[in-house]
């Protein structure tokens, strides 16, 4: 019995002793097992780079391709992100998710990379309607997706790139510690420092500082400073900057352009100021908000406001209403309606050009003209035409009372230009030939009038040669003659006399009514009647 019982005790604890023994090889195993099969097996399966989208929305992602996501360049949509970083490597990768509904699956390699020998894969999905989009690694394949590694790649790629893009920038860029030294430019201010002895590897550190700026300035706006380079021209510059930790980051713009501009623009400027100072015309030009902003000395004279009143800017209500108050303006029958059509005046002068004529209280008559200017500015102009309403009162009433004269005559006149317009005649040429040229609105010609004379009139060579009296070349003669009405027989002594400029006057001088017998026969010769004299 005690043997069993021995027995029974040393194969539980030969049992024991194999179970500890077998455990105990197998931690040497897998402590001594070396190589990359070693390190994928004591290390976790990385996590996928996964994306799920409907349609351009991110629906969910894997933690690294969120963090694939937040190191894409910045973009309105995670779809715009994404794009950042798989277009420039996948060839026909938009193109290709637009036909992902009808092929269901697509995988492509990216292209080969500068100093890169691994090709990134991607395999497109359509899972119920929505876009799986997986990023693999192939050398991390059966090894779980090396994320990190997507994630730096994005990372380089965009720091690649701006140290590149800061490299080519033409703007001048860099940066100063606190005690101003400076600790980074880039190749547009190194250029432009002289830093490079003869050759780009032997380069002059520390740099020199092109700019003085103290440290207020790092505070404050932008400002423009001037670098001089020796012999060559000064060069403008507007200088930014911006406070950092221990230091400032500084940006040089060139501003040669804009200073040229500003100093072609400020002489033009002042070469408008001389013309307007000389200028006859009063000039008042209104901005967007109808506030005084430009005015030459005329409109001083001319409106008589003062030169403190208008130095102050008034508004252009003011100013209309000053110009009331001085009598510079016609008087209004009430306030109201002369506020309307202040109103309406500044509304028709921003719309287009509009021009009044101001008869004021004292006898002066003035033009107001207003013209819209760029950005919603308003320009108006005053000018004193007294002297040219007076001129051209006096010319209309020499006009009117010449044509008074005129039709005080007994004799029919009729004057035609040098092109054989009819420009003038009286009322007993209305009379005689019963046509009203006063009211007609027909354009007369020699040629209307001739066959207006020749249909009531006997045929007579007379008409002929009136008809050509404007065509003749050279010195041109008196034409008279005398021809026989046929409505009542009477006799008409015709006159065509050439004038000052190439105009020809004809006049008709009634003579009394021949009588006919027998009635068939006339006894007057109208070969005989035509008689040319010399003038």
């Amino acid at each position: 019995m005690q043997i069993e019982i021995f027995q029974a005790i040393l194969i539980v604890a030969t049992s024991v002793g194999s179970a500890l023994l077998a455990l105990l090889l197998l931690s040497m195993v897998s402590v001594r097992k070396t190589g990359p099969d070693a390190r994928v097996a004591t290390h976790p399966v990385l996590e996928q780079t996964v994306f799920l989208f409907d349609d351009q929305d991110l629906i969910d992602a894997t933690g690294p391709a969120r963090a694939l996501l937040e190191s894409s360049p910045m973009a309105l949509s995670d779809w715009a992100r994404l794009l950042a970083f798989v277009a420039p490597r996948f060839d026909g990768f938009a193109a290709a998710m637009l036909t992902l509904a009808e092929r269901g699956r697509i995988e492509m390699v990216s292209k080969p990379e500068e100093g890169r020998r691994t090709q990134i894969k991607l395999i497109a999905e359509e899972v119920n309607g929505l876009a799986r989009i997986t990023l693999i690694d192939p050398e991390a394949e059966g090894r779980g997706v090396l994320v990190d590694g997507l994630s730096q790649r994005a990372l380089e790629d965009e720091l690649d790139l701006m140290r590149l893009t800061l490299d080519r920038a033409p703007t001048l860029i860099w940066r100063e510690d606190e005690t101003g030294t400076i600790t980074w430019a880039n190749r547009a201010y190194v250029l432009r420092s002289g830093a490079f002895a003869e050759t780009e590897e032997a380069m002059l550190w520390p740099l020199p500082r092109l700019f003085q700026m103290d440290e207020n300035a790092r505070h404050t706006g932008p400002r423009r400073l001037r670098l001089d380079d020796g012999d060559q021209r000064a060069a403008w510059f507007d200088c930014h900057s911006f406070p950092m930790d221990k230091g400032a980051l500084h940006f040089a713009l060139p501003a040669d352009s804009t200073v040229r501009a500003e100093k072609a623009l400020r002489d033009f400027v002042q070469t408008l100021t001389k013309t307007f100072a000389d200028l006859p015309i009063g000039l008042a030009i209104f901005d967007r908000a109808r506030q005084l902003q430009l005015f030459n000395p005329a409109l001083i004279d001319l409106t008589q406001l003062g030169t403190d009143f208008l130095s102050n800017r008034p508004t252009l209500y003011a100013f209309l209403d000053r110009l009331r108050e001085a009598r510079m303006m016609p008087e209004p029958k009430d306030y109201r309606s002369w506020r309307l059509k202040m109103t309406e005046l500044e509304q028709a002068a921003a719309a287009g050009f509009h021009s009044e004529t101001w008869m004021l209280p004292s006898g002066q008559t003035y033009r107001v003209t207003g013209r819209p200017h760029p950005d919603g500015a308003v320009a108006f102009l005053f000018e004193d035409i007294s002297s040219e309403v007076s001129l051209t009162r006096r010319f209309r009433a020499e006009l009117e009372q010449g044509q008074e004269i005129l039709d005080m005559m007994s004799e029919a006149v009729a004057v035609f230009q040098p092109s054989g317009e009819l420009t003038a005649s009286n009322a007993a040429y209305d009379r005689l030939w019963g046509v009203e040229t006063d009211t007609s609105l027909r354009r007369t010609t020699i040629l209307d009038a001739v066959r207006l004379w020749q249909g009531k009139c006997d045929g007579s060579d007379l008409w002929s040669l009136a008809r050509g009296f404007n065509n003749r070349l050279g010195q041109r003669s008196l034409i008279e003659g005398t021809v026989r009405r046929r409505e009542d027989g009477m006799m008409i002594g015709c006159r065509f006399a050439p004038m000052t400029g190439g105009a020809m006057m004809a006049s008709f001088l009634p003579k009394g009514v021949v009588t006919l017998d027998p009635p068939s026969r006339a006894i007057f010769d109208e070969d005989r009647a035509v008689k040319v004299l010399a003038s």
